[in-house]
């Protein structure tokens, strides 16, 4: 099969992935062999690639919004099904994260694309107590975002804290930020979105928010709650100083470069917060796909053959994608 390695952790200039030819993995017990059908390119894909995060596997297949079809069966999936494989792989279960139902804060938890080999391939393999039955309706194309960009956005959202009807600004909107958004606006929020991008900011309007301006402009109203989905920590004072009294800013990211001094009296007083995300559990996935099911997304995609993953890593780092970055096989 064909699939695409981490080399060398480097900017894309460099060439950090590497196509290679090699034997279809072999499912080992309690595993699913799945055929990928598609694969999102996302942010976190980068943050690997480019040696943002730590190295956990050498040579790792990156890749963890997989929509695929089962080839080899376990464990109440059929041959032919159509799965989901994201992010988060495995959790130990047994700690107090765990049995508090936090396991995505598990200190021995491990993730797609990143401990283990991800969709950037013919073919991957997951344990099937992690893979996520999809909802009808949709093209793989469009499923395929929706497994980390979708479920990540889902979560920033219920972290963010926004009350019924408030008033939510989204920091950077690309694949993640422009689901959220569309979760937000069904739940009958105003979405103010900052973003540098004049597509990005035309799509926001398409999708029907109230405001869309420059990355660090101020929003035309005070924000109840905010998302920062740019991994850039020189947002976070403009977030944070477009907060109302009592707002929060939730940080979506895996990776924030640094957070330039605050001033409590502007940026925290008032009881202002700051939340992080850290990844997701399974109930998070299980309930965001579930709102997809029931209320049809519009998914903004840029389509990519699996030979030019390298493209479509580089055209992420660079800014030229609208919406979300998909591998297609």
């Amino acid at each position: 099969m064909t699939a695409w390695r981490v080399d060398r952790p480097g900017p894309m200039a460099s060439g950090p992935l590497v196509r290679t030819r090699e034997p279809v993995p072999v499912p080992g017990e309690g595993e699913l062999l799945v055929r990928v059908l598609a694969s999102g390119v996302c942010r976190t894909d980068l943050h690997v690639a480019e040696g943002d995060l730590p190295v956990h596997r050498q040579g790792v297949v990156p890749g963890h919004e997989v929509v695929g079809q089962v080839v080899h069966a376990s464990a109440g999936f059929a041959v032919g099904d159509r799965v989901g494989v994201a992010w988060l792989r495995g959790t130990c279960g047994t700690c107090r994260f765990c049995l508090r139902g936090a396991e995505n804060l598990c200190p021995d938890s491990v993730y797609t694309g990143w401990d283990a080999d991800g969709g950037y391939a013919e073919y991957c393999v997951v344990p099937a107590a992690y893979a996520h039955r999809l909802p009808d309706g949709y093209f793989d194309v469009e499923l395929a975002p929706l497994l980390c960009a979708g479920i990540i956005g889902y979560r920033a959202l219920e972290r963010a804290g926004l009350p019924e009807g408030g008033r939510l600004g989204i920091y950077g909107f690309g694949g993640s930020a422009h689901l959220a958004a569309q979760v937000a606006l069904a739940r009958g929020a105003r979405v103010h979105v900052m973003t540098r991008s004049p597509r990005a900011q035309d799509l926001a309007r398409d999708l029907g928010v109230a405001s869309a301006q420059g990355a660090a402009d101020t929003p035309p109203e005070p924000l109840d709650a905010a998302i920062l989905f740019a991994p850039a920590g020189d947002l976070v004072p403009p977030a944070l100083a477009a907060l109302d009294r009592g707002g929060v800013l939730s940080i979506a990211g895996i990776h924030l470069s640094d957070i330039p001094r605050l001033d409590y009296q502007r940026h925290l007083f008032q009881e202002r917060e700051i939340r992080s995300v850290t990844a997701n559990t399974r109930q998070d996935a299980r309930d965001f796909l579930r709102f997809a099911a029931g209320h049809r997304l519009r998914v903004s995609t840029t389509p990519y053959p699996l030979a030019h993953a390298d493209r479509a890593l580089a055209d992420l780092a660079g800014g030229r994608v609208t919406g979300a970055a998909v591998l297609v096989l």
